[in-house]
C-alpha cells in the first residue's frame, strides 16, 4: 500500500554557507518544486486577471487556491465531478489548498467557534454554515490539490496569553481530528504552527507539530498586523525549531523584502495576493523598488515596466502605453502588469535561489534589500 511519503519527497539540495539560506526540491505528484518559492493565489480557482498560459509563461511552479472559498462556490463537490481542481481549472502543475481557518476566523463578527468546530454566515448572503476539521477534510480531499492545510485557529493580533494559548491548543487538537479524516496519500497534509507572539507557545506548538511525520510544514499566525521587525524575529525563531528535512512554508508573506528576509531565515515557501491586488491598483514591482504607473512622470515612458525583467508585458509594453490603459480603467492594463508582478517575484526567489547554490546569498541580499524597500 503507498504512502504519503512514497509521493512527495524533499530533497536539499544546498544550504547557503553563511547565512544557513537553503534550496531543495520538492517532490509532488504534479511535478517538482524547486525552493525557495513564490507562490501564486488563485482563491477561486483562478488567479486573478491571468489566464493559465501567461501562469505557465511566468514560471510558476504551483499555485493556490482557497478550499472556504471554492466550498461556498463552486462547491467541492462539484470540483469533484469535474475530476478534481487540476481538471476543472486545467492546471497540470502542483496546487495547494489553504483550509479556509484563516477566512473564517476573520469574520469575528459572523462566527462562533467551539470544540466541534466553527458555525459562520457567508458575508456574501447571509447563509449559515459549518466547518470542522472532519469537513475540512472532506472538502480539501474533494478539491483534490497536491498540498492541503490543516483546520486551525488563527488569533487575532494584539490577543493575550490565554486566547493565544486557546486557540494553539484548539489547533492541535484539530490537526489530529485532520489527520484521521484524511484518506488520501496522493495529498499532503501540512501541520501549522501557532501560537501568536509568544514564545513559549510557538515553541511548544513547533514542537508539537514536528512530531508529527507530515512532508511539510506551514507557520500561520505572522503577517497579521505587526511590524516587520517583530516578524522577522518570529519566523527567526520558529524556523530552526521545525523539521530541518521537510519545507517550511510561511504563510501569506510575498513582498520583495519579505522573500529575502524569510529565505535568510530558512523558509522554503512563500504564497500573497499582493502581486495580483497591486497590479489591480496600478502598482509594480521593479528592481529598484515599487513604482505606481498612474506617475505622470511615465506619460512618455517608452521603457518597460522593469528593464532586466523578460516577461509578456516587459518585451512588448511600454510603460506609458499602460499607463494609458489604467487612466482609461482598462482591465487589460490591470492583467498586464498581474502579469508582471508575478513573474517579477517568481523570478526573484529563483534568483536567490542561484545564489544559495553558489554561497553567495548574503551578498545578494545585501545587494537587494535597500532596494527593494525603495
Amino acid at each position: 500500500m503507498s504512502s504519503v511519503h512514497d509521493n512527495f519527497k524533499y530533497e536539499m539540495v544546498h544550504v547557503d554557507k553563511k547565512t544557513g539560506a537553503r534550496a531543495g526540491i520538492f517532490h509532488t505528484p504534479h511535478g517538482d518544486i524547486k525552493t525557495p518559492i513564490f507562490m501564486p493565489v488563485g482563491t477561486n480557482s483562478t488567479v486573478k486577471l491571468v489566464t493559465n498560459n501567461n501562469l505557465y509563461d511566468t514560471g510558476a511552479q504551483i499555485i493556490l487556491s482557497n478550499s472556504y472559498h471554492l466550498y461556498l462556490r463552486a462547491g467541492h463537490k462539484l470540483i469533484e465531478k469535474f475530476g478534481g481542481i487540476h481538471k476543472w481549472m486545467n492546471w497540470h502543475r502542483p496546487i495547494l489548498t489553504d483550509s479556509g481557518g484563516f477566512q473564517v476566523f476573520s469574520l469575528a463578527h459572523l462566527r462562533k467557534i467551539s470544540e466541534e468546530g466553527v458555525e459562520f454566515r457567508d458575508p456574501k448572503d447571509g447563509k449559515k454554515h459549518f466547518i470542522s476539521p472532519e469537513i475540512s477534510m472532506e472538502i480539501q480531499q474533494a478539491i483534490g490539490a497536491d498540498i492541503i492545510m490543516a483546520f486551525d485557529w488563527c488569533a487575532p493580533f494584539g490577543c493575550d496569553y490565554k486566547t493565544a494559548r486557546e486557540a494553539m491548543e484548539k489547533t492541535h487538537r484539530w490537526l489530529e481530528r485532520c489527520i484521521k479524516a484524511k484518506t488520501r496519500t496522493d495529498q499532503a497534509l501540512f501541520p501549522i504552527c501557532q501560537g501568536a507572539f509568544y514564545e513559549d507557545l510557538r515553541r511548544e506548538s513547533a514542537a508539537y507539530i514536528s512530531n508529527i511525520d507530515a512532508a511539510g510544514y506551514a507557520i500561520g499566525g505572522l503577517s497579521v498586523g505587526e511590524d516587520k521587525e517583530t516578524m522577522n524575529h518570529f519566523v527567526e525563531f520558529i524556523a530552526p525549531l521545525l523539521p530541518n528535512n521537510k519545507p517550511r512554508y510561511l504563510m501569506g508573506v510575498g513582498t520583495p523584502e519579505d522573500l529575502l528576509d524569510g529565505i535568510k531565515r530558512g523558509i522554503d515557501m512563500f504564497d500573497c495576493v499582493l502581486p495580483t491586488r497591486n497590479a489591480r491598483h496600478g502598482s509594480f514591482f521593479t528592481h529598484d523598488g515599487k513604482c505606481q504607473i498612474k506617475n505622470a512622470a511615465y506619460t512618455e515612458d517608452s521603457r518597460p515596466l522593469d528593464e532586466q525583467c523578460d516577461c509578456y508585458c516587459c518585451k512588448n509594453h511600454s510603460r506609458a502605453y499602460l499607463r494609458h490603459l489604467y487612466k482609461c480603467g482598462e482591465g487589460t492594463g490591470q492583467a498586464l502588469m498581474s502579469i508582471h508582478n508575478i513573474k517579477f517575484l517568481i523570478d526573484f526567489t529563483q534568483k536567490a535561489r542561484e545564489a544559495i547554490l553558489e554561497d553567495r546569498f548574503d551578498d545578494f541580499y545585501s545587494e537587494n534589500i535597500q532596494k527593494v524597500l525603495a
